[in-house]
């Protein structure tokens, strides 16, 4: 339908002498596509760019009618390895944002590479649900790029690119398949690898965090995509309060990037990426000996040692005048004897 479309636009415009020329077109595939109770489809947003153009910036918004639902966002397979903003579903006004970047820029598919290697992400939709003696189809469901959509040339001054861009139209249905599809799970189940693996920074910046020690961090997962991150601040001296991998230590969800709250270093800081399909790599940061300070602990440890003392001189005082009232009651008694 939509790809009828847009022949009938460009025979027109070669009819009329009139020929749209774009930079760079963002469509989604297929552009056709039935969904239907117990299915999830996946609907994938791809580039193009014209002979000889490169982009580096895509930014925009997504919008689909409410007769759908947006399960998920998949970007396992994205060419986008910065997002300024992840792809972020809002389902109480059914778009999705998203801003992302591409260092060097993105020119096009590889001459003789057979893979569709132009991806964005991948949004997964469902029908809402099932419906007893209902008809075969419950309507079409649009899906479009909004007017903000916008990609930017890699061309050092930031100029916003002639766009065209291609939506999609799902034929949702009320009676569910024989045989449900769902090309989500057949991905996450297919996924036995765990995210790349990445490296945690350590910085302080005024401007960040008012001169506090913060970490970044970053990495992909290139099968069902990464869900979290998941961080621990390991105490160097652990007192037996916990182990490292124990089931119930104390993981924090967190992200990129993240303030910590031992600002004496005096901890191992453990970031672990997991995907959807719940495989994990864990990257590790010790900091060196020179950026360490005084911790609580260490705080704590010269209280109780500065109390100690004060104890054992009070009682070694103590003892010193009981010996000696002692001594002058026994010459008391022996003088008065």
């Amino acid at each position: 339908m939509l790809r009828s479309a847009v022949k009938a636009v460009v025979f027109a415009g070669l009819f009329f002498g009139v020929v749209p020329v774009y930079a760079a077109t963002l469509y989604m595939e297929p552009q056709e596509l039935e969904v239907y109770p117990g299915d999830t489809r996946a609907v994938a947003v791809r580039l193009d760019t014209d002979d000889g153009e490169c982009v580096n910036v895509i930014s925009g918004v997504i919008t689909y009618e409410a007769n759908v639902v947006l399960a998920d966002i998949a970007r396992g397979n994205s060419i986008v390895p910065i997002w300024v903003e992840e792809p972020t579903i809002d389902s109480v006004n059914h778009q999705v944002t998203f801003a992302g970047g591409i260092p060097n820029g993105y020119c096009g598919r590889i001459d003789g590479d057979p893979r569709l290697t132009n991806v964005l992400f991948e949004l997964m939709f469902q029908a809402p649900g099932f419906s007893v003696g209902a008809g075969s189809n419950d309507g079409l469901a649009t899906v479009a790029f909004g007017p903000e959509t916008a990609v930017y040339l890699n061309d050092g001054f930031g100029t916003q690119a002639p766009l065209s861009a291609l939506g999609a139209d799902l034929l949702v249905g009320k009676r569910p398949r024989p045989q449900p599809i769902d090309d989500w799970q057949q991905r996450v189940v297919a996924d036995e690898l765990p995210p790349q693996s990445f490296n945690i920074t350590l910085s302080n910046d005024k401007s960040i965090y008012g001169g506090r020690y913060f970490i970044t961090f970053n990495t992909t997962d290139k099968q069902s995509g990464l869900d979290h991150y998941e961080l621990i601040e390991e105490p160097l001296d652990q007192f037996d309060l916990f182990a490292w991998g124990r089931a119930d230590a104390p993981w924090i969800t967190g992200k990129s990037p993240y303030l910590l709250k031992d600002q004496s270093l005096n901890s191992t800081i453990r970031v672990k990426a997991v995907d959807k399909a719940g495989n994990e790599y864990v990257a590790v940061l010790v900091p060196s000996e020179e950026l360490r300070g005084y911790s609580e602990r260490d705080f704590v440890s010269a209280g109780l040692f500065i109390a100690g003392g004060i104890i054992i001189l009070v009682s070694l005082f103590a003892l010193f005048y009981y010996r000696r009232t002692l001594k002058r009651l026994q010459a008391e008694e022996i003088k008065n004897e």
